[in-house]
């Protein structure tokens, strides 16, 4: 056993393979990371996007920027660095072909997948507004075809025939054990600001809950996380003090914080839990 690898009592997911997507920085990398320290071997995706030049306008930082423009070379050392197989997968989700090679080349090189994290989105802070100007001063472009499109087929189409995938080959293998984990924003009233965001992502919990109940008889759960805000390159003093003054909101949160909600969700301790969208605050 590598030196650094999780003792069998630290390893609740040791014999589990996970997929996570979006994972070369942010809450993906931190999940990818964290299931790994929990014993599973992690296939990951990412997209690498220059946002340089809108950075100041969509009110992102430089880490936000550098690690979005980033590989995953770092997380798969680091899962590496744990004893446990990796593999990283450059894919645009939008694409619908995608989903099926990244579970081929997932299959191919760590093994069948049990968990699938979908963290990956096409994210563009789009708005019916004429100005686009959010509450802690963000700009965004008006709600196009474009930025319909960006978001709606990599959160809510790429998302859903990832799902698909999973099901299928759980199904092949005679697995009878799953684990769906989704990643949202917003909620039923609408997302002002960020609107075909908070739409895509409506309709990725609409499909995680529905999987949750039609493959609950093959040992599947599928739940939703609605992380706090939180930090990953851009959370500035702005952000920092509309959340303090908030309501509806109480941290700012690490990715790891996230990463640690997710990982329980994909162990043995949480078979009964399905169906859910668990909102942290």
């Amino acid at each position: 056993m590598p030196a650094h690898s999780p003792s069998p009592e630290h390893a609740p997911l040791r014999g589990r393979t996970a997929l996570v997507t979006g994972a070369n920085h942010g809450i993906g990398a931190a999940t990818a990371i964290a299931l790994a320290e929990a014993g599973a071997d992690v296939a990951l995706t990412y997209l690498r996007q220059d946002l340089a030049a809108e950075a100041d306008d969509i009110g992102v930082g430089d880490r936000f920027v550098r690690d979005r423009a980033a590989d995953a070379t770092a997380v798969v050392e680091a899962i590496e660095a744990l004893g446990r197989r990796a593999t990283a997968i450059e894919a645009d989700l939008a694409d619908p072909h995608a989903p099926a090679t990244v579970f081929d080349t997932a299959e191919a090189t760590v093994g069948g997948i049990d968990i699938l994290v979908n963290n990956a989105s096409g994210w563009r802070k789009d708005s019916f507004a004429p100005d686009g100007v959010d509450a802690v001063g963000r700009t965004g472009a008006t709600m196009s075809a474009s930025t319909v499109d960006a978001q709606l087929l990599v959160d809510a189409r790429g998302s859903a025939l990832l799902i698909a995938e999973l099901a299928t080959r759980i199904r092949a293998r005679h697995a009878a054990w799953g684990r769906i984990v989704g990643l949202t924003s917003g909620g039923p009233n609408g997302f002002p600001g960020e609107v075909s965001y908070g739409a895509a992502k409506a309709a990725l919990e609409n499909y995680t809950m529905s999987a949750a109940i039609e493959l609950a008889d093959e040992g599947v759960t599928a739940n939703m996380i609605h992380p706090p805000v939180t930090d990953t390159g851009w959370a500035n003093d702005d952000v920092r003090e509309f959340v303090r003054t908030s309501t509806s909101h109480t941290h700012v949160a690490e990715p790891a914080d996230v990463a640690e909600v997710i990982v329980w969700l994909c162990t043995d301790a949480a078979r009964m839990v399905s169906g859910n969208v668990i909102r942290m605050r």
